[in-house]
């Protein structure tokens, strides 16, 4: 008798669902200051009213339940076991570090000590960068790129709905790449699918205008398990062979994949330094803020940051599978594209 993949899969999806929305529900209901940080606390968040930062609380019970059900259904490698049991414990240690900082407003420092420790994690675990014959060069890719997305995706979460929606475009992504690959039941769409569901299930309460937002807690837990998966489904995808070693295929493609989050910090950290300032100090000079100055809704923003990241995941998925140098160079010009124009956005001033 065979078993319906495809039906348990999309159970497994909307019991995520579900499950997000009724936890979301019950600590909105009773746990009401939990992650709202003192009034008197330094904060630089685009909306003036406090809300609890509980997100991120949901997403990690839904990849406990995710990762229970990989453990079971997933086909069982030599390398299985440490790659997942490398990915809970990372992903572990990102949540409790966002949720002190949620809690305490930890020190940068703190925060960046922590994130290398995961990086180091996720190598000894397996997932490792490794387009380069030189090792230690895979080593510092995937330190900086573990780290760099881990604060790009808390950069993100500065607009209701903004970072929930990139990152369900993401993981959206990873399943489709996946299931295509014949990898149905592999720990990657599983986990991706869990995800996938508490982020909709987050999205009822944190699109515009939001209820609740994910805070450090759920944009660090998202950074992390999301880095871990651009690792695996992205950086070290399978190439044809007329392409092998063609490593500027590889950065394109993540640039497709995660191209909201690369280009908003890169024009940040840009502009920050430009102007002397340091870019590690939050502020409201964010793509998106400055979309919001011109006129745009968040509302507006948000679905249009949706549509440049769908046909970003559209142009990576139309190069793994049916690639050509026309395309290829099709999705550059698009990712220039975007950059140059959310730039300047920031650069040209409205009356």
């Amino acid at each position: 008798m065979s078993i319906n993949y495809p039906f348990i899969l999309t159970s497994f999806f909307f019991a995520c669902f579900l499950f997000a929305l009724i936890i979301n529900y019950i600590l909105l209901k009773f746990v009401q200051t939990l992650g709202i940080r003192g009034k008197e606390a330094s904060q630089v968040r685009w909306s003036p009213n406090s809300k609890p930062a509980l997100g991120g609380i949901s997403f990690y019970v839904i990849f406990l339940f995710a990762f229970i059900v990989t453990i079971l259904i997933s086909p069982k490698t030599s390398d299985f076991n440490v790659k997942t049991i490398g990915i809970l414990i990372a992903t572990t240690i990102a949540f409790i570090m966002g949720l002190a900082d949620d809690a305490f407003n930890t020190q940068a420092l703190f925060k960046f000590l922590t994130q290398i420790i995961c990086s180091v994690i996720v190598i000894f675990s397996g997932h490792c960068v490794t387009i380069f014959e030189n090792q230690f060069l895979n080593y510092l890719i995937t330190v900086f790129w573990v780290v760099g997305l881990m604060n790009s995706i808390n950069m993100l979460d500065n607009m209701d709905g903004i970072t929930s929606i990139i990152s369900l475009v993401i993981c959206l992504f990873m399943v489709a790449l996946n299931v295509s690959k014949f990898n149905t039941i592999g720990y990657i769409t599983i986990l991706n699918l869990g995800i996938l569901g508490a982020l909709c299930g987050f999205l009822v309460y944190n699109f515009h205008p939001s209820k609740m937002f994910m805070g450090d807690t759920g944009s660090q837990f998202l950074g992390l398990f999301l880095a871990i998966m651009g690792i695996d489904s992205c950086w070290n995808v399978s190439l044809a062979p007329s392409i092998h070693h063609f490593q500027l295929y590889n950065f394109v493609l993540v640039f497709l994949v995660f191209l909201i989050p690369l280009v908003d910090t890169s024009t940040v950290i840009i502009n920050r330094v430009w102007a002397g300032r340091s870019p590690f100090v939050g502020g409201k000079d964010h793509t998106t803020h400055h979309l919001f100055f011109k006129g745009i809704t968040e509302k507006r923003i948000a679905i249009l940051y949706c549509i440049i990241s769908v046909i970003g995941i559209c142009f990576a998925y139309n190069l793994i599978f049916n690639f050509s140098f026309t395309l290829f160079y099709i999705a550059i010009s698009y990712i220039l594209l975007v950059f140059v124009t959310l730039y300047l956005n920031t650069v040209i001033k409205k009356n």
